[in-house]
């Protein structure tokens, strides 16, 4: 099995809109990210987990042809709104794309994509969708079984999932005892670490590491970074032993 980080970034991704600061003109291409998503293929599946904002940039980069389900972890614009470029994968595969999606993910699809669910305005182009409703029960895409994560950020439930010996969690500040027994023994483990300084929805680097310990991972990677957070050579000289930064390209096979 195979995750690529498509996207390590925040929601304004890196380097910012009008942004003058070291890490925004860094030269290192590791702290240039894109909205943060994965990939996961295995011999006969390939999904990605989100599609943000660069969405379509990501599959050119990665060269990807085949693309079977996209799978949400929930509803923010960074994690959805590059949905309507499925369109080309409706087109060279010749089907509708899976989603898998909360009910409440779901309704803000529906909401979005409204253009994509109107029979009334069906022509050439519009995304084929095909809506999937997961839920906090196990579930399988394609070969993947995946068990969900509840997290929450801030006050947002948001999933979190782990397939095989890899948890992947992101937008999160919070996870309750039971969820975290659900992370426990995995090899992999990702977690968003957005600055040093203390956030209202989503871990800082300190509280994230303090997470890995608990789990105490093979390996844990931190995603979902803001240029708040440093250069990444700079904090990642600084991490523990078997902690990471992500960086947009990254691979892990095992």
């Amino acid at each position: 099995m195979k995750v690529t980080f498509l996207g390590t970034g925040t929601s304004q991704g890196i380097p910012v809109i009008s942004c003058n600061c070291s890490v925004c003109r860094s030269a290192d291409s590791r702290d240039r990210r894109l909205r943060t998503s994965i990939m996961i293929e295995d011999a006969s599946t390939c999904l990605s987990v989100d599609a943000g904002p660069d969405f379509r940039q990501q599959m050119l980069r990665e060269d990807v042809r085949r693309l079977d389900a996209v799978l949400f972890t929930h509803a923010h614009k960074d994690h959805l709104a590059g949905l309507d470029d499925v369109r080309a994968f409706n087109y060279f595969l010749q089907k509708p794309m899976d989603v898998y999606a909360t009910r409440e993910v779901q309704e803000v699809i529906r909401s979005e994509f409204a253009y994509a669910f109107d029979p009334v305005i069906d022509y050439p182009g519009i995304p084929k969708i095909k809506l999937h409703t997961i839920s906090t029960n196990a579930f399988r895409i394609g070969s993947i079984d995946f068990l969900p994560i509840q997290v929450m950020h801030y006050r947002l439930p948001v999933l979190g999932y782990r397939f095989g010996d890899f948890s992947y969690i992101t937008d999160a500040n919070f996870i309750a005892a039971e969820e975290k027994q659900k992370i426990r023994g995995s090899r992999f483990l990702v977690l968003n670490a957005l600055r040093k300084e203390k956030h209202i929805s989503h871990f800082n680097l300190d509280e994230a590491i303090a997470l890995a310990e608990e789990i105490g991972a093979e390996a844990t990677y931190f995603t979902h970074i803001s240029h708040q957070l440093g250069k990444h050579e700079e904090v990642a000289a600084k991490l523990p032993r078997n902690m990471f930064l992500a960086y947009d390209g990254l691979k892990i096979a095992w």
